[in-house]
This record gives C-alpha cells, sequence and structure tokens, in this order.
C-alpha cells in the first residue's frame, strides 16, 4: 500500500506536506504547496487545477490507507497514526526529491 500511495509525484509531495503538520489541512492550501513544489505545474496548470486532481483522484485514493482522513465535505485532510512503515520510506524518498528546495 505504502509504494502504491507513492507511485504518484502529486500524492507523494501531498503527502510529505500531510506528513509534516500536526493538523488537518485545508485542501486548498495543499493544493498551493504542491503546486509551488511541482516544477511541471505551469501557469497554464494552476493550483485549481492541482486542488481538484488532489480533490477527485488522489485524496480519494490515499483514504484507501486507514490513517489517511480526507473530509471533502470540510474540505480537511490529515494523517493520523502513521505506521512506522511510511514514516521510513517517505523520509528517505523527501530527502531524495527535495521537493521544497526545487
Amino acid at each position: 500500500m505504502v509504494f502504491e500511495l507513492l507511485s504518484n509525484e502529486c500524492r507523494r509531495y501531498a503527502l510529505y506536506y500531510l506528513k509534516e503538520q500536526n493538523r488537518p489541512v485545508a485542501v486548498d492550501e495543499l493544493a498551493d504547496v504542491v503546486a509551488e513544489w511541482d516544477d511541471s505545474v505551469s501557469t497554464v496548470q494552476s493550483e485549481t487545477h492541482v486542488q481538484l486532481e488532489l480533490q477527485h483522484t488522489h485524496l480519494p485514493k490515499a483514504t484507501e490507507a486507514e490513517f489517511i482522513e480526507y473530509k471533502p465535505d470540510a474540505g480537511l485532510v490529515e494523517v493520523q497514526g502513521l505506521p512506522p512503515t511510511f514514516n521510513v520510506i517517505t523520509a528517505v524518498a523527501r530527502v531524495i526529491e527535495q521537493p521544497a528546495d526545487e
């Protein structure tokens, strides 16, 4: 499940950010961060496009993992009780990718 969640760059960036937060995150905030980190997002492919992808594809997919809670009606998502395997894999992947440093 962990590798499937991390198989998509947009979802990976979202999970990196969510893992760093200790609170529910608004989907629009998450979209802003992902768009900023993702070099492939052009001005045409704005934060709005990223937000739609997150809402309709990536966040519903991510909720298959029991530690990710997405509340579409409230526009919030958060991670809780991350398994150690997920923590280790995402920590290593985040260091290798360094999306915030790009």
